[in-house]
């Protein structure tokens, strides 16, 4: 089954319809990026009501000039700069049984799954959810003894669809163009040895225009930082240096807050690679930074020690520690 045959299902809920407010927002996305004799006229002018705006906020509310700003930014980012990195990209063998797709739709929350042969490197299509959906429905009456463990007949591959394949370099808002014509929601980003890079759906693109979009699967993270009793802090290694720093004040130097944005940058650039579970890496500043979960191409999670700036928030009990209890107390944690 390929993309195109979802346009004959029925349609099950608004993200896949087309508003008159999408048929615009897509038509002025084709004149930024292809405009015709004369069309650049529109994004002067739509520059100018932005900076005229500022001045006077009658021409326009502040949610219009935010959108506004956005359409026109898109222009200037690539699939790059919106793509999930490879590392998140949730992803299933072709080989795989069809409870092992659904019970990833239900623990990711995606309705839609890259499928690959043996690699992500050699992914070959995607999945619906709704796809899965009807062929099981369809094939379930037959296989009633089986207990719909494993689908019964059903394929992977009978109910995968063919998966967009673009450049890291494409500008975002072209992709969003072409996701448009080809009727595909989902694209996997590749690098010039054909290695996948990220993966992009329509939703990422339209997100960097309109902001978060939220449905009733979303759930609100977890804190990614968290104060230990012995004054260490857990943390995420996606946290932001910048969350980091509000909790405890400033550590790093100046030229690490503008070259990285995350705490696994950081640490990643201390170590010079990835570094694995359980290692430790020091900071100039006094910090100990323990690795307690990490892959091969990611940092996932780490415990920081040493810190000399008593955290700005949290139990007193934590933030009372001083500097020099706490390296004391390291040896003990380990």
């Amino acid at each position: 089954m390929n993309e195109d045959s979802s346009s004959r299902m029925p349609r099950q809920n608004g993200a896949e319809t087309e508003t008159g407010f999408w048929k615009s927002l897509l038509g002025w996305g084709q004149r930024l990026v292809q405009p015709r004799n004369g069309e650049d006229s529109v994004r002067e002018a739509i520059e100018e009501l932005i900076e005229e705006s500022g001045d006077d906020a009658t021409l326009l509310e502040a949610e219009e000039h935010n959108l506004l700003s956005n359409i026109l930014s898109l222009r200037d980012r690539t699939v790059s700069d919106v793509m999930v990195p490879r590392a998140d990209i949730c992803a299933l063998d072709v080989n795989a049984s069809v409870s092992d797709l659904i019970a990833l739709i239900n623990s990711e929350a995606h309705s839609r799954v890259p499928i690959y042969q043996e690699t992500l490197d050699d992914a070959i299509g995607m999945i619906h959810i709704k796809d899965v959906m009807a062929a099981h429905s369809i094939l379930e009456p037959q296989t009633a003894d089986d207990n719909g463990k494993n689908g019964g007949d059903l394929h992977l591959r009978n109910i995968m669809r063919d998966v967009l394949f673009v450049a890291p370099s494409m500008q975002a808002l072209e992709l969003l163009l072409e996701m448009r014509v080809k009727r595909t929601h989902m694209a996997l980003v590749v690098d010039e040895f054909g290695g996948v890079d990220g993966l992009l759906t329509i939703e990422d693109i339209v997100e960097e225009i309109v902001g978060e979009i939220e449905d009733e699967h979303d759930q609100d993270e977890e804190p990614q930082l968290s104060l230990k009793p012995d004054g260490s802090i857990e943390a995420d290694a996606r946290a932001t240096i910048e969350a980091f720093e509000e909790r405890i004040g400033e550590v790093v130097t100046q030229e690490e807050r503008e070259e990285f944005e995350t705490l696994g940058g950081l640490v990643f650039s201390l170590a010079g690679r990835v570094p694995i579970r359980g290692e430790l890496v020091n900071h100039s500043c006094g910090m100990e930074i323990e690795i307690i979960d990490a892959d091969p191409r990611r940092i996932k999670k780490i415990r920081i020690r040493g810190l000399k700036t008593k955290p700005a928030s949290g139990p007193a009990s934590g933030s009372n520690e001083t500097s020099g209890e706490s390296p004391d107390k390291s040896p003990d944690d380990s």
